[in-house]
């Protein structure tokens, strides 16, 4: 029985995709407090449940469990569909398993972060905030699983250096920018260009990189650093010191 009621119109607007009707519950306490800046416009056991009600409603991000009623992996199925349903929605997955292979799959599948059973749910707060923000809820480890999945399927060339032979200073500062997390209207703010220009700036980095999305141009922007040892990406922590709020995986808004 899915639970479906209308949206608020102040704060992160949630949606709960659980496994049954009593994890449901146990998550949406969590954001009962008023100074959580999160309100629950629905939940659902089920991945038809979800559906339906994302067909008709709006919501900013949903909270996905890899284990719905249709199955133990439908969460996965449900976070590729996502964006098919409202273009602009993020999903956080919900973990059981720390396995690498769990992480990885959960961010190929489109999830924007990853929450594990075994942490306070209280953190799944911060991290829809976070994502919310336009960024990505991923820590070192995690990273470096992503960095690794990377590395093993580039299908283009590594050059150099980023701002020398490849592009021009003004595409090595978009790219660096992008890298540390801003989006498309920081970035013009920045460098005092118009959105239009960054765009244009940025698909002609893409087209010289081998790149198709900003994620491929941070995570090759990370590589890079690594391999030259020339900067450190500067990541901001949370105050528990275990997790990033990764800037180099932020998206555009």
């Amino acid at each position: 029985m899915e639970k479906l009621q209308h949206s608020r119109s102040s704060g992160v607007r949630v949606f709960i995709a659980e496994a049954n009707q009593m994890n449901c519950q146990l998550v949406e306490n969590v954001f009962k407090s008023r100074r959580s800046g999160v309100c629950v416009s629905g939940t659902a056991a089920s991945f038809e449940g979800t559906r339906e009600f994302l067909s008709r409603t709006e919501v900013d991000v949903v909270v996905v469990s890899e284990r719905l009623q249709e199955g133990p992996l439908e969460g996965y199925r449900l976070l590729r569909q996502l964006r098919a349903l409202q273009s602009r929605i993020n999903g956080v997955m919900l973990l059981d398993s720390r396995k690498p292979d769990c992480v990885v799959d959960a961010f190929r599948c489109g999830a924007r972060g990853v929450i594990f059973r075994d942490e306070p749910l209280a953190t799944l707060t911060k991290c829809i905030r976070v994502i919310d923000q336009g960024q990505i809820w991923v820590n070192s480890e995690h990273l470096g699983y992503l960095l690794d999945l990377f590395r093993k399927s580039l299908p283009f060339r590594l050059p150099s250096g980023l701002d020398t032979d490849v592009l021009s200073k003004r595409e090595g500062d978009v790219a660096r920018l992008v890298a540390h997390g801003l989006t498309n209207r920081d970035i013009s703010s920045e460098l005092r260009l118009s959105e239009h220009t960054v765009r244009n700036y940025l698909f002609r980095i893409f087209d010289k990189v081998g790149v198709s999305t900003r994620v491929e141009l941070a995570l090759y922007y990370i590589h890079m650093l690594q391999n030259d040892s020339e900067e450190t990406l500067v990541a901001s922590a949370e105050p528990s010191g275990s997790h990033l709020r990764s800037g180099a995986l932020a998206n555009s808004r």
